[in-house]
């Protein structure tokens, strides 16, 4: 089965970068995040530190599998599809995603016209991403395993045969440890413990 199971995204907040168009200057950031709420408070933020400002354009895309994408592109008072677009062009070309790019404009008194706007805000949100440390991750399937005290040997071998990530344990009388388990090994790993007596396994809701 031929799928992606790795992708690509940024570690921490670029540095600040700065392009300047006919007295405009058009400021950059990109930011991790994984929930509109981070979004939120990026954009709260940078409204504080630009409060002169005249726009705070942005795009931001969520999701590590095309099926689960979620995006969005904001012009913030530009013409349509002059800045949210062309900053999110940028996120497709540099192929990352649970990534924030805002662009901040102060208005220099001449009017760029849409050309010029698409090409000040694309520039703009390919320097912050130059700016930034790009990793790529890999995409894991979490499993929940439940077990009773005497069967913890024969889990743990497995666990280290296979050199599975713990998350997280809870060894007492019932036992429960969570895996995270590369999507690529996902089915395999499940059917080794699923084969097991007494041992339950099954994958972790979000």
């Amino acid at each position: 089965m031929d799928y992606k199971d790795t992708y690509r995204t940024i570690n921490r907040p670029s540095s600040e970068v700065l392009f300047k168009d006919k007295n405009s200057k058009f400021f950059g950031y990109a930011y991790p995040v994984t929930t509109e709420d981070d979004v939120k408070i990026h954009l709260e933020d940078l409204k504080k530190q630009h409060h002169a400002a005249r726009h705070w354009c942005y795009a931001y895309q969520f999701g590590t599998q095309e099926k689960d994408l979620v995006f969005r592109a904001n012009d913030d008072g530009e013409p349509n599809n002059s800045a949210g677009m062309p900053i999110y062009g940028q996120i497709q070309s540099f192929d990352v995603t649970n990534i924030l790019i805002v662009v901040v404009r102060y208005f220099g008194g001449v009017k760029l016209g849409v050309g010029g706007l698409i090409n000040a805000y694309r520039t703009t949100a390919q320097m912050a991403l130059e700016a930034s440390n790009i990793i790529s991750k890999t995409i894991n399937t979490d499993y929940v395993i439940s077990f009773d005290y005497k069967n913890m040997n024969k889990v743990m071998r497995i666990i280290k045969e296979k050199q599975l990530n713990i998350i997280k344990q809870t060894l007492e009388l019932s036992c429960e440890i969570v895996i995270s388990v590369r999507l690529k090994d996902a089915n395999s790993i499940f059917e080794i413990f699923d084969a097991l007596y007494e041992i339950n396994i099954k994958e972790l809701n979000d």
